[in-house]
């Protein structure tokens, strides 16, 4: 079966804790001088539709460093969806690379992508979801704070895909989840619903009041309040969301010891101040620089039946407990 990388509700609690600790296995062989070439002849085909810095890089220099290589294509001139249909362009780009990932606007379209490839499909973000960030998030929050299991993680910003990637990642994983949001920014009903189906026994949190909210936070998060697409919305948002900006004295009210993470770029001064995202909670160069690791043990995962001997000797094995849909 092939096995897609597409969202979090694909993904089992045991796969994705599998994932993250890989990674971190992965990272610190790379830090001893250890880079086997796992995927030696592999190729990687990367589609992106929106701009990209920290997810076109990584994707590209984690091929690289597993010795398989990269090809980029913008998805304007490829013009799939517009010169040929999704279903066409999938089947062909099928015959040219081993894996797929895809950066767009629209979740269907790399949905149609998966159903009708005959390779793997990561979904590099689209408006849905953000599913390489929000593993690669967590697998910084394990190497900072030392475990998962129990932390509390709270998103200050709107119900966007990153909020919903992490949602699913920390009820995967055994974290609490909260979102701080202004009224009429909270998850959207279907994506409620859905979640609420797959986990009935774990709330799905939204606060209003960002201090409440962050009240014994040991993971503070936020993003840009208007992301690509929402430009038009930029005034609007910028008056909901004045009161949720993570400056010091927000973030006083999490525990001491918690961490600061944004998804990057970030607009300083706007959803956080440089005084904090320079700060000596902030983590979002390591988070950045974790991208890199996370999507080598996911490429890994994709193209590969079992994980190399030497990833299996110190973190058990669930490589074959799950294939996603």
């Amino acid at each position: 079966m092939i096995r897609h990388f597409i969202e979090l509700f694909d993904l089992s609690a045991e796969a994705a804790v599998d994932l993250i600790d890989r990674a971190i296995e992965l990272k610190r062989h790379d830090q001893q001088g250890h880079r086997p070439p796992y995927l030696e002849g592999r190729t990687l085909g990367l589609i992106f539709e929106k701009p990209s810095l920290r997810t076109r890089v990584s994707f590209e220099a984690a091929i690289a460093q597993l010795g398989g290589n990269a090809i980029f294509l913008n998805g304007k001139d490829v013009g799939m969806g517009v010169r040929e249909s999704i279903p066409d362009f999938a089947r062909v780009i099928s015959q040219y690379v081993d894996v797929l990932a895809v950066r767009t606007f629209a979740h269907q379209t790399i949905e149609a992508l998966a159903e009708h490839a005959t390779i793997p499909v990561v979904n590099a973000l689209s408006d849905a979801a953000h599913p390489c960030q929000a593993l690669a998030d967590l697998m910084t929050i394990k190497e900072t704070l030392g475990r998962l299991e129990g932390l509390r993680l709270v998103f200050v910003g709107d119900g966007n895909n990153v909020a919903r990637s992490l949602a699913l990642a920390a009820a995967l994983t055994g974290m609490e989840f909260a979102l701080a949001a202004p009224i009429g920014y909270e998850f959207p009903s279907q994506f409620r619903a859905q979640f609420e189906a797959t986990f009935p026994h774990i709330p799905l949190v939204v606060e209003h009041d960002p201090r409440r909210a962050l009240a014994g936070a040991d993971v503070v998060y936020t993003d840009v309040w208007a992301s690509m697409g929402q430009e038009h919305e930029a005034e609007l948002r910028r008056a909901a969301f004045a009161p949720f900006q993570v400056n010091q004295e927000l973030l006083s009210q999490a525990k001491d010891e918690a961490i600061f993470l944004h998804c990057l770029p970030a607009r300083r001064e706007e959803e956080v101040t440089s005084e904090v995202l320079d700060g000596p909670q902030s983590v979002v160069i390591l988070q950045a620089a974790n991208r890199l690791h996370f999507q080598k043990a996911l490429l890994i995962w994709l193209l590969s039946d079992k994980w190399p001997e030497e990833l299996t000797r110190t973190v058990p094995n669930a490589m074959q407990g799950q294939a996603a849909s």
